[in-house]
């Protein structure tokens, strides 16, 4: 059984829809942040699909992605060049094809929405693992981080809250589809799901949201942002200026400090390339390092770049240096950048883009699960993007962490919404793992994150030098969504390709039992057609 055609004019502007659809979508994410726009993207990709055969409704979630990706990602171009960023957006794209081709046929099963937001989660774990390790930039949770959606990130983490919004979307598509003409259960089911979902969100912050600061432990903690006078791909030229800026501003608040005029810090966080020298092989840096660490009388998280193993290798790695028995613990980033701080396929990428030959030594990964010991407490580490990675981020909380840091280098994004884009991010995680998140970044934004998402400090305007001093809370309960894991991500995953089983096992039950009738219809003989 095919599905049945859409109205006239849906056929016609099919692919406006679509585009306006992935366009919405845009301002659902930072800096535009109206996270209610999700739900009217999602809707307008579904209403442009709606009865559309595969081919059809994967070239139209085609257009949605191109729509969507390319100004979302646009901050990519400074970093690459306009070709790499169209080059992504376009491979990223493709994955919304895969999504817009299933979506007609999950719509087609009972209480449609919640296999509609299945196939949302199943696109997003696709995209969030292939290729080379997966982008996850662009999921639909990371839009929700000021709306009361967060709150399923406690239970499920990001794909329950990305499975939220697909399923409030696809309820609001069935509404419009439902009204005309009026198709009672249909709109009335289609509302219901559009307006249940943000309100239960918000029921589930009085269960869920964390206990008053006063119930538990509490650090003072420190964030350094050094800052720089430009940006650009460049900045590794200025290596010694970036550090010599979080050395000035380290030993600033040590000034401040004995002056009274800020606490004494437990715990005081450098951002990503904080050191670009690497301390190990230049013992001018080293030395630098451990005189302002020991100064301040504070363990300092040192954001380095590590030359090896061998010349054509290096290493992003966050130490964590004490004051007294100098470096200590140290964290190796697991999931380098592709095409940025490693070149895969090099002779192609050279080819795209000369930015690549930028890229001299491939940063190897590390290994591990994050969790760093040797601070005030166990504290978990990921660095720039390795905020979006679920698995990244909740196995240092799973390991112990009672703190999570993200280390992070935005110099070469300019003014762009990147930055704000990756801050959303760390508010999610704050909820999903219920630990306060503290990003530190060289050019900001750094932020103190509470458990609830809300940012308690935050630095001003980018590339400047800052320090933020907080007092925080840390946790060691573990929510639900730590304890799951990625089992919601698979149930949730698994669902969409169970309903797109039962439809083509329908469909396919329905021709053979219309070709069997057809068989047995006996044959009208020619002379009686004639007479």
């Amino acid at each position: 059984m095919s599905p049945a055609r859409p109205p006239a004019f849906r056929r016609r502007w099919a692919a406006l829809v679509a585009i306006a659809g992935g366009l919405l979508g845009v301002l659902a994410f930072p800096r535009f942040g109206l996270w209610p726009a999700a739900f009217g993207s999602v809707a307008l990709l579904s209403i442009a699909v709606d009865g559309r055969r595969a081919r059809t409704a994967a070239w139209l979630g085609y257009l949605y992605g191109v729509a969507f990706m390319v100004p979302l990602l646009s901050w990519t171009g400074i970093y690459v060049g306009p070709v790499p960023w169209l080059i992504l957006a376009a491979a990223e794209a493709g994955f919304f094809a895969l999504l817009g081709a299933g979506l007609p046929f999950l719509a087609r099963l009972p209480v449609a929405p919640l296999w509609v937001g299945g196939g949302w989660v199943l696109e997003e774990a696709l995209r969030d693992r292939l290729p080379f390790g997966g982008f996850p930039w662009g999921r639909l949770a990371f839009s929700q981080a000021s709306s009361p959606l967060r709150w399923f990130a406690a239970l499920g983490g990001a794909p329950l809250v990305g499975f939220a919004v697909a399923v409030g979307g696809a309820g609001l598509a069935l509404a419009v589809a439902s009204a005309r003409p009026v198709r009672r259960l249909g709109l009335a089911g289609g509302l219901a799901a559009l307006v249940a979902v943000p309100v239960l969100g918000a029921v589930l912050a009085a269960p869920l949201g964390p206990a008053p600061d006063s119930s538990g432990r509490q650090l003072t903690v420190a964030v350094i942002q050094g800052g720089l006078p430009d940006r650009g791909l460049g900045f590794e030229d200025r290596a010694k200026q970036v550090l010599d800026n979080h050395v000035r501003q380290t030993a600033a608040l040590a000034a401040a400090v004995r002056a009274g005029r800020q606490p004494q810090p437990d715990l005081v966080l450098w951002p990503e390339n904080a050191s670009d020298v690497d301390p190990f092989a230049d013992p001018a840096a080293h030395a630098e390092i451990d005189r302002v660490v020991r100064d301040v009388a504070a363990p300092v998280l040192v954001g380095a770049i590590l030359q090896g193993p061998g010349p054509t290798h290096r290493r992003n790695v966050g130490i964590l240096w004490s004051p007294t028995t100098g470096p200590g613990a140290r964290y190796v980033k697991r999931h380098p950048v592709p095409f940025a701080e490693y070149v895969p396929l090099r002779g192609i990428a050279e080819f795209v883009s000369s930015a690549a030959k930028t890229v001299v030594q491939d940063m190897v990964a590390g290994h591990g699960n994050g969790l760093m010991r040797g601070g005030p407490v166990p504290l978990g580490d990921v660095i720039c993007f390795e905020v979006a990675y679920d698995d990244l981020v909740r196995s240092s909380v799973s390991a112990g962490a009672q703190l999570l840091v993200v280390q992070t280098n935005n110099a070469t994004f300019g003014h762009t919404a990147e930055t704000y884009q990756q801050l959303a991010m760390s508010q999610l995680r704050a909820v999903e793992s219920g630990r306060t998140v503290i990003q530190a970044a060289t050019t900001g934004k750094s932020a103190i994150v509470g458990p609830d998402g809300g940012l308690r400090e935050e630095s001003g305007p980018l590339y400047h030098s800052e320090i933020l001093v907080a007092r925080v809370p840390v946790r060691t309960t573990t929510t639900l969504a730590t304890r799951l894991g990625a089992a919601p991500e698979y149930v949730l995953a698994a669902m969409a390709l169970v309903g797109l089983g039962i439809v083509v096992a329908t469909d396919r039950r329905s021709r053979r039992s219309t070709r069997d009738e057809d068989a047995q219809t006996p044959s009208v003989p020619e002379e009686m057609v004639q007479a």
